[in-house]
């Protein structure tokens, strides 16, 4: 009896990991998106109230906004495309894809980040 136990808690546990690993990111992520979609609505609010979209590097209105800021950065990063776009990217890691809302699409996906205009 014991032994059975013992090898079906393994199994389980691998099956449960199978199962959450093959789950879509809507799910998995789901508080991440939670919070990136009232960043969204606040972005959208400042831009009606201010006439353009906030710097990344104005630190006191992005924490205005709700982000958490953080040693490097913000949490999501907020990175301002162009005069009327932007993306919000949950940097994971150093390489990507990455989950990301852009503004022009507005929707939630795994992809890599744009470069923004003053990149190029």
């Amino acid at each position: 009896m014991s032994k059975r136990i013992l090898i079906s808690i393994p199994i389980v546990l691998i099956i449960i990991g199978l199962i959450y690993f093959n789950l879509p990111f809507e799910v998995t992520r789901k508080t991440d998106i939670e919070f990136g979609n009232k960043l969204v609505e606040r972005i959208e609010a400042f831009k009606k109230e201010k006439g353009q979209l906030p710097t990344p590097n104005d630190w006191m209105a992005l924490e205005e906004l709700g982000f958490k800021t953080e040693m490097l950065g913000t949490d999501p990063t907020y990175e301002k495309i162009n005069e009327n776009e932007f993306e919000l990217i949950y940097l994971e890691g150093f390489d990507g894809p990455y989950l990301l809302y852009n503004s022009r699409q507005k929707h939630w996906k795994i992809d890599f980040p744009t470069i923004p205009d003053r990149w190029k």
